[in-house]
């Protein structure tokens, strides 16, 4: 439990200085963008490669993929019937919903709990694969779709070249090739990866604590079907109380997990919403408003609910 708690002090202090650091002003006002993409395009990709390249790779391709996708794509359709059926949201709108309530934040709270709480970086990297590689692109294809102004042929070209675009799966890809080939690059190749890898998590939570900051920037939905209060309230229960225990249910007794194991596929499902979602909300100017407060409300209360469950697994 004092390994727990110590994680958590330093993920807190961390956000703390970024907060601080925010609210002074003094990286200017485009920092937040700047060290995001950093941490997106650089240093997270070269984590995951370096993760991959020396670890097994049966801790990707394990309990942890299954666990978490399948707990994701779950909640995700329960959020869609629910949302249909009572709320009577349109395509782009239940989209939307159903990520902000399963679509977790992999990478700026996912990847500093991974190292600091759970001890281990392995568990994070199935979840970074499965949301990047076959969440997004389904999400991204339902949301074409559901615009007029797109065609068929350019819904499949984007599902296909979107995934194949993005840094941290191209990272992950070749860790996992290099991994599998069986060869140990020397030393001097691995050492600028670790080396860049080990800036994600402080940067990743310093962005964080800079986004907190900046507050709810941001405009109402245009073309709304209803109040989105109802879907963020929604959204949030689904994802803070549903998708833990449905977690916890399948990890104890569909897989038998028990101790640590247990422990992480449960706070991995208890991550906050990613701002990915807000990323994908504005592009296709459709439920703005959920992804973005969605985001908010399980990200503070993400940090009492994970706290009870350290205390009460860890």
């Amino acid at each position: 439990m004092s390994g727990v708690v110590s994680g958590f002090t330093v993920i807190f202090l961390v956000i703390g200085i970024g907060l601080a650091i925010g609210r002074l002003g003094t990286l200017g006002s485009g920092a937040t963008e700047v060290l995001s993409r950093l941490v997106f395009f650089v240093c997270t990709p070269a984590l995951l490669f370096h993760a991959l390249v020396t670890s097994d790779l049966r801790a990707v391709f394990s309990s942890t993929l299954v666990i978490a996708g399948g707990t994701a794509l779950t909640i995700g359709l329960v959020y869609v019937v629910i949302a249909r059926l009572w709320l009577r949201r349109d395509t782009g709108e239940l989209v939307i919903g159903a990520l902000s309530s399963s679509y977790v934040n992999s990478v700026n709270l996912g990847v500093p709990i991974a190292m600091y709480v759970l001890d281990d970086r392995s568990f994070i990297a199935p979840l970074l694969l499965f949301q990047i590689l076959i969440y997004s692109p389904i999400a991204l294809v339902a949301l074409d779709m559901s615009s007029a102004q797109t065609s068929g042929r350019r819904v499949w070209r984007d599902a296909i070249v979107a995934p194949l675009t993005n840094p941290i799966l191209l990272g992950g890809v070749a860790g996992m090739a290099v991994s599998a080939l069986g060869w140990h690059p020397p030393q001097a190749i691995l050492d600028p990866f670790r080396m860049l890898g080990d800036a994600s998590v402080p940067l990743a939570l310093l962005v964080f604590g800079l986004s907190l900051a900046a507050g709810r920037s941001g405009s109402a939905d245009p073309q709304g079907s209803g109040d989105p209060r109802l879907d963020v309230a929604l959204a949030s229960v689904l994802k803070m109380a549903a998708m833990p225990a449905l977690a916890y249910a399948v990890s104890r007794w569909g897989f038998g997990l028990t101790g640590h194991h247990l422990f992480a596929q449960v706070v991995i499902a208890a991550l906050p919403t990613a701002q990915n979602v807000f990323v994908y909300a504005l592009r296709y100017q459709r439920g703005q408003t959920v992804a973005r407060d969605s985001a908010l409300v399980t990200t503070i209360l993400a940090i009492p609910l994970i706290t009870i469950i350290a205390i009460t697994l860890g």
